[in-house]
């Protein structure tokens, strides 16, 4: 009887961290969507890869130091309306840069929305445990991030396709093993849990919409 209720509790818990994840996921979504369309109306330049870094990783430090607190959820919005921010001068490029540019950020948002939401869909109903991919996913990220950056900074284009390659396949094998983690408890947060859904799915936008951009794109 014991065993029993401790697993219900367990399940409710669970359940609570997943709803919240989401709850607060989606309200991320659309404030980021809102500060990349204040950016991209006010046609703000790019930031530059050293305030975005500088930016991103200092806000993520902010929400990892106040995740426990109320003060996390502020950290949380922080964060995704500067990334939001960012966003917008990237989609203006692809507008103004390919005739076909606004169809080819409509195509990225709506794979990003269908990978998304198929593969938690997934683990969420098969139920499986995706905590075996820990190392490989970590590994993987460190070393595209790597790879990313020498591809910036040395303009290896056939680098940068294939950094971008990469990272939707790491961002899809993420957001499983984070719902993964959820789902079975080895994630209780949901700041966190949120935080890492929210930038698996930013990369998975931005690397959809360069690998379209050039096999897709019309001058």
């Amino acid at each position: 009887m014991h065993t029993s209720t401790k697993t219900q509790t367990q399940s409710i818990i669970i359940s609570g961290v997943l709803k919240s994840t989401y709850q607060l996921l989606s309200a991320t979504l659309v404030f980021s969507g809102l500060m990349a369309y204040l950016s991209l109306s006010l046609n703000l330049p790019h930031f530059g890869l050293l305030i975005t870094l500088g930016g991103y990783f200092g806000l993520l430090f902010l929400v990892n130091k106040l995740k426990n607190s109320a003060g996390g959820l502020l950290a949380v919005f922080a964060l995704t309306g500067f990334m939001g921010l960012t966003l917008g001068p990237i989609i203006g490029s692809y507008i103004s840069g390919f005739s076909n540019g606004a169809e080819l950020v409509a195509m990225a948002m709506t794979g990003t929305g269908i990978i998304f939401l198929s593969l938690s869909f997934y683990a969420i109903t098969s139920g499986k445990d995706f905590s075996f991919m820990s190392g490989f996913l970590t590994a993987g990220i460190i070393v595209a991030f790597l790879a990313g950056i020498g591809a910036y900074f040395f303009a290896i284009p056939a680098l940068s396709l294939a950094v971008s390659a990469a990272f939707i396949l790491l961002m899809s094998g993420l957001i499983l093993f984070q719902t993964s983690s959820i789902i079975h408890g080895g994630e209780t947060n949901y700041i966190m849990a949120t935080v890492t859904l929210f930038l698996s799915i930013y990369n998975l936008f931005l690397s959809l919409l360069h690998l379209l951009g050039v096999f897709s794109g019309e001058d």
